[in-house]
């Protein structure tokens, strides 16, 4: 069953900042893939590292697609724990599984988690996007109610803006090492200007509603995770 946001916790109010640290791609990739299991799969989590390896290398819902193995996530593993972020547990059987800690570790609501994990699976991408994919696992009713959590994740630095207020606004999360965010912030930049030196092609009144595409966009890739979904169980 996943863990839920203590509440009563100082934690739980702003989040373990001492040990907040930037993470490695493959941390990344680990903790996204324990958040996002805790939460659409509750009943086979906690993971045992074969089922979290699996997690790491699926090739829905993830950018980029990893082959990892297991020796690469145990590392991964080991400094997570040592960071507050995970941890190992045995429950009924021999065989240690694994569990996240990120509700404590980043002081963040139900919501604001499934934002966080999605960026770590995903990495950056639209408002839009984001609140279809992320929708998946805690329900975010509208671009509106994202921006409210999203506002308050970048306040402590846990999401990071890389376009201005807009149509298509990108962001992704603050746990990227300096010189990685810094690679982010260019290539967002470049693809902008890319895409702002293409003449303007004639748009319909459907094409001029960008929140309604937002949605739709949103909602196949909700699809298409729930489908994907669906096809892991029955492997």
């Amino acid at each position: 069953m996943e863990e839920t946001p203590a509440s009563d916790t100082p934690a739980a109010v702003g989040g373990s900042a001492d040990r907040i640290r930037p993470l490695e791609s493959i941390e990344r990739r680990v903790l996204g893939v324990l958040i996002e299991k805790a939460k659409t799969t509750p009943d086979a989590y906690p993971l045992s590292l074969n089922a979290l390896v699996t997690g790491c290398n699926q090739k829905s819902n993830r950018a980029p697609v990893m082959t990892l193995d297991e020796e690469q996530v145990m590392r991964a593993i080991h400094s997570l724990r040592t960071s507050g972020a995970v941890a190992e547990v045995f429950g009924s059987g021999k065989i240690p599984r694994y569990r996240h800690l990120a509700y404590d570790w980043l002081g963040v609501g139900k919501e604001e988690l499934a934002i966080i994990g999605e960026l770590l699976l995903r990495g950056e991408q639209s408002e839009g996007d984001l609140r279809g994919r992320a929708s998946r696992m805690d329900a975010i009713p509208d671009l509106t109610s994202l921006r409210s959590h999203l506002d308050r994740l970048a306040d402590r630095g846990l999401v990071v803006w890389l376009s201005p207020p807009g149509r298509g606004r990108m962001l992704t999360h603050g746990l990227l090492p300096d010189e990685k965010l810094e690679k982010v912030r260019r290539e967002v930049g470049a693809a902008a200007a890319v895409a702002a030196a293409k003449p303007a092609a004639p748009r319909s009144g459907a094409a001029d509603d960008s929140e309604l595409i937002a949605e739709l966009r949103g909602r196949i890739a909700e699809l298409e995770a729930e489908v994907a979904e669906l096809r892991s169980r029955l492997e």
